[in-house]
């Protein structure tokens, strides 16, 4: 007898199994020579691989920071390095923020990530990861108490502001269009013209 067909619909997926990974058993393996871990990023146990950057982004990235160094002092800028967030968060995760402002010195973390209590704004340049940016990273950041958080926004020209932060994600969202002006909380007489983050040959 022939045998019968199954339909697909008829046949319930499986999902396929997922190593959910610590910072501990990932620190163990690097440590073992097993891994490279300069390029992934820990987030929620899922090693994610940081996207490499183009000319618009290394731009951006650099404007941001010469205007976060004039306000703060580069001396409290940390930049692509790793942060404490929540304690629930803390083991399965390890962001790597574009830059950090600190509330001390760069230099007082010689042995020790920067914690929630440490940090004044949190800020990604982003275009290729925005939706995880704006969601699961804004819901990390969120828990884990940090007062602002800025995501710059190179696909659509425009700068988003998170702000009062709850366990449940941030309470404030807005959008900032290059005509726009704002501050950040820690430097409220610090005004930044939107547009200054995508000055190009054409609009200095």
């Amino acid at each position: 007898m022939p045998s019968t067909l199954v339909a697909p619909q008829s046949v319930a997926p499986v999902p396929p199994s997922r190593k959910h990974w610590t910072r501990s058993e990932l620190q163990a393996i690097s440590d073992a020579g097993l891994i490279e871990t300069e390029k992934l990023e820990l987030i929620e146990g899922d090693l994610i691989e940081k996207m490499g950057k183009n000319r618009p982004h290394i731009l951006a990235l650099s404007l941001l920071t010469q205007y976060l160094s004039g306000v703060f002092s580069f001396l409290y800028l940390q930049t692509e390095g790793p942060i404490d967030v929540s304690p629930q968060d803390n083991p399965t995760s390890e962001p790597e923020p574009d830059i950090v402002v600190l509330i001390s010195p760069l230099a007082t973390f010689s042995d020790t990530n920067p914690r929630p209590t440490d940090i004044r704004l949190i800020c990604e340049v982003s275009s290729t990861t925005l939706a995880f940016d704006l969601t699961t990273k804004a819901n990390l950041y969120a828990r884990a108490g940090i007062t602002e958080y800025w995501v710059l926004d190179l696909t659509n020209t425009r700068l988003i502001v998170y702000r009062d932060p709850t366990p449940n994600g941030y309470q404030s969202i807005q959008a900032y269009a290059p005509n726009e002006s704002i501050s950040p909380l820690a430097a409220p007489t610090a005004t930044l013209n939107v547009n200054q983050l995508f000055s190009t040959p054409d609009h200095p």
